[in-house]
């Protein structure tokens, strides 16, 4: 009797519904279960199973970020690094607390074709469907920080969750779940790491006496070939076909942006931001428009504008939509110059040093550590007297507009134009090693008890130690005895798009 039974209808039996609001959800769950094992989906068969083994352990998805990381632009790279970690917390959550909280058993494969049947069944509990806050949380996180971005990889993550359902790994119910999940997961980290969209620009105040090039006539485009750009450079030349680009390195940059800028309308650069400085210096003293395209190792000033790519310097460069923005100045006797984003003194420039080369093997922020132990076993605070004072001072450093933190972000300007001097002081005082030490390990753009902040607009400082280096945008030199740090309001105009994309 029993054989003569069809298989649905023993299913059904099987997985009863129960009373109440639970019940009636726990039956139009199963409904559409059964409506779904009814279906047979052009292609489907072949192409879900796989699918849906393919992102067993999120090995999809980070196959996806690598692809983006390797082939795209710096917001795809964050989009890549956002997605991964998005599915990182969901994972955790769905795995400590998910399965845990609801045993839900898996649905009977009964009503589900052999042909889609996975391989191995999975053991775990059904609800929440893992595969679908993975797919969930990645997408969304993606679609966070590039919303382009997202929408391809969105129809693939529908695709991974319907085939939970196909295959009858998971009811219907457990997938929107475990997508509810998901997406809660990306939207937790970009609570603790805003997306760049989440910031205040830093574009103010707009200024409407810079001209419009349409296709970028009128545009000389310095390209620092030494800075491994020419991606860039080809890009842009797709994208304003009338701009003149000249490729230069090395000790021929600075005249190359001189001659260029004799014959500009607006003055671009294609460098780092050192390059970006010596542009800068360049269309101060002729009086032109910058256009700035990031093609360095540090690209921070151009960054901060919201200029990523050559999509978004084309956009600004042809509407001609652009800001004023400070330039801070320094003065001493041993050197002079400008700079964008931040100017230091003292053992700064040594830890840079030690950084590169220890970040090559460990990276980051622990590189930050060791560098300041190597530098404070051969290397002694600079002594320096500050607000008539004398004291010894690990590290002075005054950004071009004041820096705050979002969330676990690095610093970043929400204003390239106002006015002020963001100095932060580390003080030798006592215990000196645990203020370097910790002043590395927080940045010294960061807030730190073993820091001292003050906002001013002009610094001064005299009787600073024979020998002691300095660094601004990237570059190093020697300071003399006396030094003075202010700033130039408003002082510069540069291309920026009203809206980053």
């Amino acid at each position: 009797m029993c054989a003569d039974l069809d298989p649905l209808t023993t299913w059904r039996t099987a997985t009863p519904a129960g009373p109440g609001l639970r019940g009636r959800l726990a039956a139009l769950d199963l409904r559409v279960f059964e409506y779904a094992a009814r279906r047979h989906w052009p292609g489907g068969d072949r192409v879900l199973p796989r699918l849906s083994r393919s992102a067993n352990h999120g090995v999809l998805w980070f196959a996806v970020a690598g692809a983006l990381a390797v082939g795209g632009s710096p917001k795809a790279r964050r989009a890549a690094v956002r997605g991964v970690a998005s599915l990182a917390v969901a994972s955790v959550t769905i795995n400590t607390l998910g399965k845990r909280s609801v045993r839900r058993p898996r649905p009977a494969l009964d009503p589900v074709p052999l042909v889609r049947r996975l391989k191995r069944q999975p053991l775990t509990t059904s609800f929440p469907s893992g595969h679908a806050a993975s797919a969930a949380a990645f997408t969304a996180g993606v679609a966070l920080e590039s919303r382009p971005l997202g929408a391809l990889v969105a129809p693939l993550a529908f695709s991974v969750a319907a085939s939970r359902v196909y295959t009858g790994a998971h009811f219907p119910g457990d997938v929107l779940a475990g997508a509810a999940l998901g997406a809660g997961a990306a939207f937790a980290v970009r609570g603790l790491v805003p997306t760049r969209d989440q910031m205040p620009s830093p574009g103010r105040p707009l200024v409407d006496d810079v001209p419009k090039l349409p296709g970028g006539e009128g545009l000389v485009m310095v390209v620092n070939t030494g800075a491994g750009s020419p991606d860039q450079a080809r890009a842009l030349r797709g994208l304003l076909p009338h701009a003149e680009i000249v490729e230069a390195s090395g000790s021929d940059l600075p005249a190359a942006l001189e001659k260029a800028a004799t014959r500009a309308r607006a003055l671009g650069v294609c460098g780092g931001d050192g390059t970006v400085n010596t542009a800068a210096g360049v269309a101060l003293r002729h009086g032109l428009p910058l256009a700035v395209l990031p093609g360095g190792t540090l690209n921070h000033f151009a960054y901060d504008l919201g200029i990523e790519d050559p999509g978004d310097l084309s956009r600004a460069v042809e509407a001609g939509d652009a800001v004023a923005v400070d330039v801070g100045r320094f003065r001493s006797s041993a050197t002079s110059g400008i700079f964008l984003n931040t100017f230091s003194l003292g053992v700064y420039p040594e830890l840079v040093k030690e950084r590169e080369r220890w970040s090559r093997r460990i990276g980051g922020r622990l590189a930050d550590v060791v560098a300041a132990t190597h530098v404070l076993r051969r290397d002694h605070p600079l002594q320096a007297e500050l607000d008539g004072t004398r004291r010894p001072l690990w590290m002075v450093f005054a950004g071009n507009c004041t820096y705050r933190r979002m969330g676990l972000t690095a610093g970043r300007r929400a204003d390239l134009a106002d006015g002020l001097l963001d100095v932060r002081v580390v003080h030798g005082g006592r215990l000196p090693g645990v203020r370097l030490l910790a002043a590395a390990f927080a940045g010294p753009l960061s807030r730190s008890p073993f820091h001292a902040a003050v906002r001013r607009t002009r610094l001064r400082m005299d009787r600073i130690s024979p020998g002691t280096p300095l660094a601004f945008d990237g570059e190093v030199g020697p300071c003399g005895r006396e030094l003075i740090i202010d700033k130039q309001h408003e002082a510069l105009r540069v291309y920026r798009p009203l809206t980053i994309l």
